[in-house]
């Protein structure tokens, strides 16, 4: 049985932590809706977490989602099993704001990270786990010394405190094919949606390809330091990072 393909609400309000939606489908323990500000994951960001609340005043507890990647369909995973007789009716879908703004920080920050990794030492991303309370990447560096994580730390605050803008748009596939510098990674290319692939801008700095969700601007970001690194293979290292708190709302 085929489905209407969920709106990602996320791809074009990263800021959007609440809306209505219509359930669609229910398999088990997961829903589909019409529409969700739910992030699934991908690229280093985990999925979102969040509630489901329905009209008689209980809610659904959100784990992770799950794509349907043949359909283009969004299943909220949830604790219990889901309802059948939700399905044509109106729910709110509520997220966990303090855990998507920690995230939304942190995947900001390794933006700003990677490009000058990569601009400044011919650093490539092969990997990334973005977190709550911190988050790690690895890069492909050659002749690393404990000096070049401190001069990447400072590099990335001055960019941070700049205050530049973001914004996320779309460009063709071909023209993204002939782009080499929207891409961070050397083997993993990004998820290519009806032919156009999502580019988010710093504006002033940096663009790349990117499906993720972020600041508005870099000065929301706060203080970042790399607190550790370690080494993963030959010229291959991995840098724990962290941010200090802001107080965003």
């Amino acid at each position: 049985m085929s489905f209407k393909p969920t709106t990602r609400l996320y791809l074009h309000d990263d800021f959007c932590f609440e809306t209505m939606a219509t359930v669609i489908a229910i398999r088990e323990n997961m829903a589909a809706l019409d529409q969700t500000c739910f992030h699934p994951g991908g690229g280093g960001q985990p999925s979102d977490e969040g509630v489901i609340q329905l009209q008689n005043g209980e809610h659904l507890d959100v784990t992770s989602i799950h794509t349907d990647k043949d359909e283009d369909v969004l299943w909220h995973v949830c604790k219990t099993s889901s309802y059948p007789h939700l399905v044509g009716e109106k729910v709110q879908l509520i997220l966990n704001k303090t855990r998507r703004l920690a995230i939304m920080r942190y995947h900001t920050a390794l933006h700003i990270l990677n490009t000058i990794a990569l601009r400044d030492y011919n650093g490539w991303i092969t990997g990334v786990q973005i977190g709550e309370e911190y988050s790690r990447i690895d890069f492909k560096l050659e002749h690393f010394t404990p000096t070049l994580a401190v001069e990447l730390e400072a590099k990335v605050n001055a960019v941070l405190q700049e205050n530049h803008s973001m914004r996320a748009y779309y460009i063709a596939e071909d023209e993204f094919n002939k782009r080499t510098d929207l891409l961070r990674t050397l083997e993993a290319k990004p998820p290519v949606s009806h032919g156009q692939v999502r580019v988010v801008e710093i504006e002033g700095f940096d663009a790349q390809a990117c499906g993720g969700t972020h600041m508005h601007t870099t000065a929301e970001v706060g203080k970042f330091t790399i607190f550790r690194t370690d080494n993963k293979g030959k010229n291959n290292k991995r840098f724990y990072v962290r941010l200090k708190q802001n107080e965003i709302k």
